[in-house]
């Protein structure tokens, strides 16, 4: 399962992507908004800093504006992927675009219906919604264990992108799942790296590295390489 950052700042994701493990990136109209920052100015900075696919969303309500737009978008990098609602409409321009090797997420998917949907007008990948299918007291993961099923089945090669996840365990419930890809917040990830164990026992070593070598009478060097 590759994991992408859900966001539109380019500090967060520079962050995260020092560590080594970041494939990808989604963002939104909402996530951009916050930014303050020209959209296509901004996906064109965000491509250039996230060698894994970048997905961008269409704000258009019909197919033929759609796939203006979404050739639009994917033309400001070759890593953009274009994202599109699980409409009528929507399912008609990823045809389209998909036709025209454009590589698409169908978003706001909360039912295995919309992403047979999806699959079946060629999607690239599909984002069921766990986080708010939980808010309304059902099974986020649930549905994405629906849809990986379907998918394993049927042979659709939709990949299935695993969104609104809220906290690890959504992280590691996606995993188990067999979703190929989960996209989180900034503070999704960092919560990833924490426990308490680690922390106490990184805690422990140091202190007995530093009595150690006050035994040995040298100076104590913090900060040095750890395995």
């Amino acid at each position: 399962m590759k994991l992408w950052l859900d966001t539109a700042n380019i500090e967060e994701i520079r962050e995260i992507d020092r560590w080594g493990v970041l494939a990808g990136v989604t963002t939104n109209p909402s996530l951009a908004a916050k930014e303050g920052v020209e959209f296509e100015a901004l996906i064109k900075e965000i491509a250039a800093e996230v060698d894994g696919p970048v997905s961008a969303e269409v704000v258009s309500g019909r197919r033929e504006s759609m796939v203006e737009e979404g050739l639009k978008l994917s033309q400001i990098a070759p890593n953009v992927v274009v994202k599109v609602p699980v409409v009528p409409e929507g399912f008609a321009a990823v045809r389209d675009l998909a036709g025209r090797g454009v590589n698409t997420n169908m978003t706001l998917c909360f039912s295995p219906a919309q992403a047979i949907l999806a699959a079946q007008a060629g999607a690239t990948y599909v984002s069921p919604f766990l986080g708010r299918v939980d808010d309304i007291s059902n099974d986020g993961i649930g549905l994405l264990s629906e849809i990986v099923e379907i998918y394993r089945v049927q042979g659709y090669r939709t990949l299935v992108l695993a969104a609104s996840l809220r906290h690890p365990q959504h992280v590691v419930d996606s995993a188990k799942a067999g979703a190929d890809v989960a996209t989180m917040p900034c503070a999704v990830f960092r919560a990833l790296v924490k426990h308490p164990l680690t922390d106490n026992g990184l805690r422990r070593f140091m202190e007995d590295w530093e009595s150690y070598q006050a035994s040995l009478g040298h100076p104590a060097a913090r900060g040095g390489d750890r395995a």
